[in-house]
């Protein structure tokens, strides 16, 4: 499946989630996402997001390590299902949505913690969420500046 179609599935489910659980998994799926495209666009993206991509991949890793693992079918972990990226632009452009929307869940459950444990695990997925939201933002920035310098 393409990209922006996960993204797109990852940010209806995310929104869809009600309970704490749920949106924990919610927020854990769309890391692995990100780390995923990242990894694609490291691997196979234009060179000079390669650099960002890696960051991304490593970054997303954190935000899916601080969180406990949900318990989720290999056929359920959209990160799997990521078969090609189509515009890096759009995606990156909807990775970044799709982040935000994951800060702004966290920052839900961290007020809502009944627990120590679920706060801090919350502020450290908000803080791996925002660094990766800013590596996107780089990567788009970074096609914006290549784009200028195409002869037109």
């Amino acid at each position: 499946m393409d990209a922006v179609r996960l993204i797109v599935t990852s940010r209806r489910a995310l929104a869809g989630s009600a309970d704490p659980p749920d949106v924990m998994a919610e927020v854990w799926q769309a890391q692995a996402l990100a780390q995923a495209i990242g990894s694609r666009l490291a691997v196979s993206g234009p060179p000079e997001l390669r650099g960002e991509a890696l960051g991304l991949t490593e970054l997303a890793g954190r935000g899916c390590g601080v969180l406990d693992r949900p318990d989720i079918d290999a056929e359920d972990l959209r990160a799997a299902q990521l078969t090609e990226l189509g515009d890096a632009r759009q995606a990156l452009t909807y990775l970044g949505g799709l982040l935000g929307e994951v800060g702004i869940a966290l920052v839900g459950l961290a007020s809502a913690a009944d627990d120590e444990s679920t706060y801090w695990q919350c502020m450290e997925a908000i803080d791996a969420a925002d660094e990766s939201r800013d590596r996107v933002l780089e990567m788009l920035r970074k096609l914006a500046d290549r784009d200028e310098a195409l002869p037109a």
